[in-house]
């Protein structure tokens, strides 16, 4: 028989539970899950941290537990309603409007789809299994929208699908950190609107491309600054800087340490801590040298007009993945985790986001300026897209390297938006 002393612990248990989940949910929200610690939510829900610990064994249960709150499974569900209610349009920007009314939802969900993307993080099965259970209802949703004419007959479902997912997922991250130049809900909508359209349709009626001097492109990355400091000194930070991305390259940021790094060089810690006082200021050291070696690159394309330089972006994706996936890796994780406007990188994502768009933005409207963009597409919502694209391509590409492709996915893109001159009208 259950007495009511005992009723009476059982509830104060579960109010106490309840009291940590939502704690632990708050924190994770505002400051990203690697950034809390189990003491931070004892202190946050009013416990000790070992009561925390007679409730739950660590932060990956209780991320696990918030996870379940936000029901990721629930989403397929609610796809497809407002793909029912649509009666026949597509349904995604509804399902991003109603996202960014869930209280948390949107920095949670953005940070950890980067973050995830270490096999060893807690929350590495669930954010794959959501892309998963995703994949096959947005392929079912567009091929309906294909068979009621919503979407033109041409459009391959499984790409369109893919692809919609991808940049989806990117695009809340960047809305995060550019909130009044990027909208996810109305960037998707107009997606939608433009699937209507054949692959690579232009207005017959649209004169033929023209030519203009390629305009030169906006550094996405940082300026180089002036060096400093004896040529000594600056060769070991070069070297530093090197050995440092190739551990990155090989195990990814969370597993390397400044203790392996230091060692790698053949330096103390000391020295080491000269250079660079912490592991997130060599990680962002690392960053500015990535974004350096991808406007060499882009330079290195040698291109005729701005069309055939976004055209060619797909080959630097592919030399990307080849040569440096840890890399990538990396560039995903720390874009995610520094959403939270105190990380030492929020600053810098902010920066490189608004870079990237205004230099996408750049070639996209010279491209429209020789005819080679169709009229019907506007130039800042193709670089939003394509910036969304790239970065949502890599986060798939990290989930499943065997399934996705992401050179291929940006070609088959940049030929509906671009199409060739001599491509049928």
């Amino acid at each position: 028989m259950t007495t009511a002393a005992q009723t009476s612990r059982a509830e104060q248990t579960e109010l106490t539970r309840e009291r940590i989940v939502a704690a632990a949910r708050r924190l994770f929200t505002a400051h990203g899950y690697r950034a809390v610690s189990l003491r931070d939510i004892a202190a946050e829900a009013g416990v000790t941290h070992p009561g925390l610990l007679r409730h739950f064994s660590g932060k990956d249960e209780l991320l696990d537990v918030v996870l379940q709150e936000f029901d990721l499974s629930n989403d397929t569900r609610s796809w497809e309603r407002l793909a029912a209610e649509a009666d026949g349009a597509l349904p995604f920007s509804a399902a991003a409007e109603r996202n960014a009314l869930i209280p948390g939802y949107l920095p949670l969900f953005a940070g950890l789809v980067g973050e995830a993307s270490i096999s060893a993080h807690p929350a590495h099965a669930a954010m794959r299994g959501h892309a998963e259970r995703f994949a096959p209802v947005a392929r079912e949703v567009i091929g309906t929208a294909i068979s009621d004419g919503a979407v033109a007959t041409d459009r391959d479902a499984d790409g369109e699908a893919l692809r919609l997912m991808a940049a989806w997922d990117a695009l809340q991250v960047v809305q995060l950190y550019l909130p009044d130049r990027v909208d996810t809900a109305s960037v998707i909508a107009e997606h939608e609107r433009l699937l209507a359209y054949p692959c690579g349709w232009r207005d017959p009626s649209e004169p033929e491309s023209g030519h203009v001097p390629m305009p030169v492109m906006p550094p996405i990355g940082p300026e180089a600054g002036t060096e400093t400091g004896y040529r000594s000194g600056r060769e070991r930070r070069a070297r530093i800087l090197s050995d440092a991305m190739a551990l990155f390259a090989r195990e990814g940021y969370a597993d390397t340490s400044l203790r392996e790094i230091a060692a790698k060089v053949g330096v103390s810690k000391s020295a080491l801590y000269h250079h660079f006082p912490s592991k997130d200021a060599l990680l962002l050291a690392v960053l500015e040298e990535r974004d350096r070696r991808i406007d060499t690159a882009i330079v290195a394309l040698n291109t005729e007009s701005a069309a055939d330089f976004l055209r060619a972006l797909p080959d630097a994706a592919d030399e990307n993945a080849r040569t440096q996936p840890g890399l990538l890796e990396v560039y995903a994780v720390i874009s995610c985790e520094a959403i939270p406007a105190g990380h030492a990188a929020h600053a810098y994502f902010a920066r490189r986001y608004a870079q990237a768009l205004d230099s996408f933005e750049t070639m996209f409207r010279a491209a429209a300026s020789t005819g080679e963009l169709p009229a019907h597409r506007d130039p800042a919502h193709e670089a939003a897209w394509l910036l969304a694209l790239w970065d949502g391509l890599q986060y798939h590409w990290l989930y499943n390297r065997d399934g996705v492709d992401v050179a291929a996915q940006l070609r088959a893109h940049l030929q509906d938006v671009l199409p060739d001159a001599a491509a049928p009208r």
